[in-house]
């Protein structure tokens, strides 16, 4: 059987490959000699594979020198794959140049802040301002084009590898004076953005500027944060060279590329609306015992970032992977709840880094679906069950998340919080997302993750966590989601600065203490350890231990309620929490870094007031809880056995049983409901 690729229909292009949940992996053919390939393939077909991603890092074998081409052998792979109806994510191979570029062209490598020129023997050694490397880049990808974009097996494009490639070096200087001169049209303009009389920094041109490199102190703060921009958006012109190329030689497949989560090199929102399909690589620590929530914050940006489409979990691991100091192996039954998590929070397609695991090389160590010890191995026949439970998932694909719950979060924002010279580097952006996600996790309650300034409207409860730069437009939509009667909770140090960077002056935080009806007028560190807050008569439902820490604020009720204040300390007596109410709506403010049990109960208290619960009430706090269109999936993250309790009987996907009563789940589980309501 031939796959044959399929016609877009109009609108997003869709991730399931015929109705199926895509699963398969990255296939590096390559790496072994031709008798190993048919070997491959019998075993794709015994695990339920039905996608491959090739080429992702063969540069050097389609063009072993300049000009040369060696497509022959991916003939030969494409054609073998598509007889067996395995379909194939094709790569442009861009993301590692042959040394031979290097060697050649030096200046297509990239350069260290320190000044260190980077070199080949690894992969990634480019400079995305180096038109020397795209040229290069370009032309293998239009001759790649050319050869496949009407190839039977080819279902996907996938260009470059997880980009994250930042130069600070001359090729680099020279496309970020062009970049600024477009965004801020003359010289005079960027010294006053920059804020340049500040340590005598102003400019007397564009030409002097160069990129952030070593320097005998902090860096000035707009520069960096410009300069993270320019590279986010270099990066976004490889990609989209890349992209255009493809589509230019006929391709009709959808084209991406894959992200990284909370990557704090590229800017994803300014990204998401250039691929076809929004893809990502997923690495969880199975020895962090909050790996299961982070990762589903990660997977909610996901499909936030594709307004809400599904997506694509393009690499993970099956078991161990070999770059932490210390890594621990995956269980066959967290092997199979990693894959099925991603699937209830949008994904409908589940993949691996990689097929064959390597003998030789630097990943010669982290786990593939086909392990050193072959198929008759406990990895390879959790992968068989594997693909054989997202073939019985195949009704979910298309399915939907819908979310009470927004949550803010852009990255210039995260950018400018923590850029050196702030009040303190224990406050970090992602780790209050993550802490602030939990409670609402644990709860079974579905958040989208949204950008500053975007439509409110719809969502019950709007969470900020640490928004540093809050910008007049997400003041606004924050304004308008409370007159709606949407409840808002904004956390410490959130509208410090404007979009430049700069702090912006008068009480705190500026631009919504009128919302807030509470404002600031010092951000003030905590001491180590926890400071006692104390619970007003405003707030009686409050846990008898409130703490806070890290960082709090000298703050006064200007029209709000006081639920909290500071027990403790040169801040004792001044409210730490407050609440403002506003018709149907209402905004609380978080004055300081809260405990855990401070945090918990303050959403928790916020959460009930705005009329959001969780879907499966009364559930353990270890059971995962998503519905995703008309399916429930129930994921049992704990040790221990977990009961739910049903109210009308439901029929399970994975296991075809009819549930009446209740579900048990063992350690390890999966549960997919379909038929009937909310249990």
């Amino acid at each position: 059987m031939t796959h044959q690729v399929p016609t877009p229909a109009s609108g997003p292009f869709p991730v399931a490959l015929d109705g199926r949940i895509v699963f398969g992996s990255d296939y590096n053919p390559e790496q072994w000699p031709r008798e190993v390939w048919d070997q491959d393939v019998a075993l794709m077909r015994e695990a339920g594979v039905n996608l491959v991603t090739v080429g992702v890092f063969s540069w050097s074998s389609l063009e072993p020198a300049p000009g040369e081409r060696t497509f022959a052998w991916l003939d030969e792979v494409l054609n073998l794959l598509a007889d067996n109806g395995i379909a194939v994510d094709l790569a442009t191979p861009t993301a590692s140049p042959p040394p031979w570029l290097g060697v050649d062209h030096p200046e297509t490598l990239a350069v260290t802040a320190d000044g260190v020129r980077m070199s080949a023997g690894s992969r990634n050694q480019f400079s995305p301002s180096s038109r020397v490397y795209r040229d290069a880049a370009l032309a293998i990808t239009r001759d790649l084009a050319a050869r496949y974009a009407s190839h039977p097996a080819v279902r996907m494009w996938h260009v470059g590898n997880e980009y994250g490639q930042v130069d600070h070096g001359d090729e680099a200087a020279r496309e970020f004076r062009i970049w600024l001169r477009d965004k801020y049209g003359s010289i005079e303009s960027l010294n006053r953005d920059w804020g340049t009389a500040v340590w005598s920094q102003g400019y007397r041109t564009f030409e002097d500027v160069v990129p952030p490199r070593a320097a005998p102190y902090v860096m000035n703060p707009t520069q960096a944060v410009d300069f993270r921009q320019f590279s986010s958006d270099q990066m976004l012109a490889v990609y989209s060279e890349q992209r255009d190329a493809i589509r230019e030689a006929g391709a009709t497949q959808p084209i991406t590329t894959n992200f990284m989560g909370f990557f704090p090199h590229v800017d994803y929102w300014s990204w998401a609306e250039h691929v076809d399909v929004i893809a990502d690589d997923q690495y969880p620590d199975p020895g962090d015992p909050h790996s299961p929530s982070d990762i589903a914050l990660v997977q909610d940006l996901m499909r936030s970032l594709g307004g809400g489409r599904p997506w694509l979990l393009m690499e993970q691991a099956i078991n161990a992977v070999s770059w932490r100091p210390h890594n621990l192996p995956k269980s066959r039954e967290r092997g199979l709840l990693d894959s099925y998590q991603a699937v209830a929070r949008g994904a409908d397609g589940i993949c691996f880094f990689q097929w064959r695991q390597a003998s030789a090389g630097s990943e010669r160590h982290h786990s593939s679906m086909l392990p050193h010890a072959g198929a008759d191995s406990e990895v390879f026949r959790t992968v068989c069950e594997l693909g054989a439970g997202l073939a019985r998932l195949a009704p979910v694909t298309g399915g939907r998340v819908d979310a009470p719950v927004a949550m803010l979060f852009d990255w210039p924002s995260w950018w400018a919080g923590e850029e050196p010279g702030g009040l303190t580097t224990r406050l970090r952006t992602v780790e209050q997302l993550t802490r602030w996600y939990r409670v609402l996790w644990r709860a079974g309650i579905a958040v989208d993750i949204v950008r500053p300034g975007t439509d409110l409207s719809g969502y019950r409860a709007v969470l900020a966590p640490h928004s540093y730069v809050i910008g007049d437009d997400a003041a606004e939509t924050l304004r308008a989601a409370v007159a709606a009667g949407a409840t808002v909770v904004v956390g410490p140090y959130s509208g410090v600065a404007d979009e430049r960077g700069h702090v912006l002056t008068g009480r705190s935080p500026a631009r919504i203490a009128d919302l807030l009806g509470a404002s600031g007028e010092e951000w003030a560190c905590l001491p180590d350890g926890d400071t006692a807050l104390a619970a007003t008569d405003a707030w009686p439902s409050a846990p008898a231990e409130l703490t806070a820490t890290i960082l709090g604020e000298r703050l006064r009720a200007d029209d709000a309620e006081v639920l909290a204040t500071f027990g403790v300390g040169h801040l004792a007596g001044l409210p730490a929490i407050t609440r403002r109410r506003v018709g149907e709506g209402s905004a609380w403010y978080a004055g300081a870094v809260l405990g855990d049990a401070a945090l918990a109960a303050l959403l928790t208290e916020a959460l009930d007031a705005a009329g959001v619960a969780g879907i499966v009430p009364g559930k353990p706090a270890d059971v995962e809880a998503v519905r995703r269109g008309d399916a429930l999936f129930l994921l049992n993250h704990g040790d221990t056995e977990a009961t739910v309790a049903l109210a009308t009987p439901r029929r399970d996907l994975l296991s075809g049983e009819v549930l009446e009563g209740a579900a048990v789940l063992a350690p390890g589980q999966t549960i997919v409901l379909i038929e009937g309501d909310t249990p």
